[in-house]
């Protein structure tokens, strides 16, 4: 972090801050992770990152949904969606699609689960995705 302020390397400020997020989340840190993701989203904004953007809002969408604040979360996974599907990154589309999935489920909407859950299922055959048997799997076991 230190290097890269100091050239001031402004996208390697946000990667930086952005693994730093990844990284209190991985140890259980969920406000600190929001805090390192918050100034990645604010320097990735500045700078028209819109790649990098997305992976800020999708990092905010999994803090908030362990801080137990899943609506929050809903929240990011959606603006993740919006910029992911409007540079064209069908990964990111899927990534955020199946979060929803994964926590519209939680909170008891199943239905809306299901549909996204089978939207993620068709952008990950299409992108060849290694994580299509695990959306599989989850359909058969809601049921769809």
């Amino acid at each position: 972090m230190t290097i890269v302020r100091e050239i001031g390397d402004r996208r390697g400020e946000g990667i930086a801050l952005g693994n730093l997020g990844l990284a209190y989340a991985a140890l259980g840190e969920p406000r600190r992770a929001i805090e390192f993701c918050e100034q990645q989203l604010t320097i990735v904004r500045e700078i028209g990152d819109r790649r990098g953007e997305g992976n800020a809002l999708a990092n905010l969408g999994n803090a908030y949904y362990t801080l137990g604040e899943p609506r929050r979360a809903i929240e990011f996974y959606e603006q993740q969606f919006t910029i992911t599907r409007e540079i064209g990154d069908r990964r990111g589309e899927g990534i955020a699609l199946w979060n929803m999935a994964l926590v519209l489920d939680k909170l008891g909407e199943r239905k809306k689960a299901i549909a996204c859950a089978k939207q993620t299922l068709a952008i990950y055959e299409q992108i060849e995705s290694p994580y299509v048997d695990r959306v599989r799997k989850k359909l058969a076991e809601w049921g769809a």
